[in-house]
């Protein structure tokens, strides 16, 4: 396994496998990686000849007060399991190497990102539209793969591919969860014992939505009701926002007539944590 932490490096191994008509996985992360990542890396794995894997903390998605100098980091733990699940490259450059002096030129999609999320963290799609384009323009993967736990970034980085035209074909993939059914994240590990524990009540929640769906309700604005309520029970959460949207626009309904995205975000402590689930007819 290879580290690669240059532009430069990374274009030129790049080129050397294009030339012998390897095929490419990227998958894009923060670090700190957990079950989630792990089923990411596996399923990459199966898709390509050669699996590059992202690790930077991307400093552009994060806006002041968010936690970009604690975000969590375990560069030892990250390579052991990129080499347990037979990563080639680890891409680990510094923000300078991405961001030199003098930087100066973005990415924003400017429908998507300002629903749900784009409410309470301005800019944060702008970063995560821009890290992303330049990873790909940089590694040139022919797939890259992501999780349906982060669908609104989903939703950003597929419009963005259809826009700009890049040749790229996306995986998205099953949220992966813990016994209690809290969805993995990295952040997790800002909760107490406690608030994991009422943390869980967002994945029971958004069941209950399920559970609704499927018994006959229609009315979108009853089943995120019934989600609210759900949550107050766990008086250590605060939710941000319970709606249900269309999967592709983001766009809010008032019926679930077809494929529908019930999705919530909530303050639980030192964390901020979003999941969703979709449902339909």
């Amino acid at each position: 396994m290879k580290i690669i932490t240059t532009v430069k490096e990374m274009r030129r191994y790049v080129k050397h496998n294009y030339k012998r008509g390897r095929k490419i996985a990227l998958v894009p992360t923060m670090g700190y990686f957990h079950d989630g990542h792990a089923m990411l890396l596996r399923e990459a794995r199966k898709l390509c000849d050669r699996l590059v894997v992202s690790i930077f903390v991307n400093p552009l998605q994060f806006g002041r007060g968010d936690d970009f100098a604690s975000y969590p980091r375990d560069m030892k733990n990250d390579l052991s399991i990129a080499r347990q699940h037979k990563v080639n490259v680890v891409f680990a450059p510094s923000s300078d190497e991405l961001y030199p002096v003098g930087y100066s030129t973005f990415v924003e999609e400017e429908r998507l990102s300002k629903k749900l999320c784009g409410q309470f963290r301005p800019g944060h799609f702008r970063g995560v539209a821009t890290v992303v384009a330049k990873l790909f323009n940089i590694v040139r993967p022919h797939t890259a793969i992501f999780g349906q736990k982060d669908a609104q970034q989903v939703a950003i980085i597929r419009k963005m591919v259809e826009d700009l035209n890049y040749p790229v074909h996306l995986v998205v993939m099953p949220t992966i969860r813990e016994k209690s059914g809290l969805a993995c994240s990295s952040r997790n590990k800002y909760l107490t014992p406690r608030e994991k524990k009422e943390a869980a009540m967002l994945y029971a929640s958004l069941q209950k939505a399920e559970e609704l769906v499927k018994s006959g309700v229609r009315d979108a604005r009853k089943i995120v009701d019934a989600v609210k309520a759900s949550i107050a029970h766990a008086p250590l959460v605060t939710v941000e926002y319970v709606e249900a949207v269309n999967p592709e626009t983001l766009e809010p309904v008032k019926g679930i007539d077809t494929r529908t995205l019930i999705a919530v975000a909530a303050r639980v402590g030192k964390a901020r944590l979003i999941d969703n689930i979709p449902v339909e007819p």
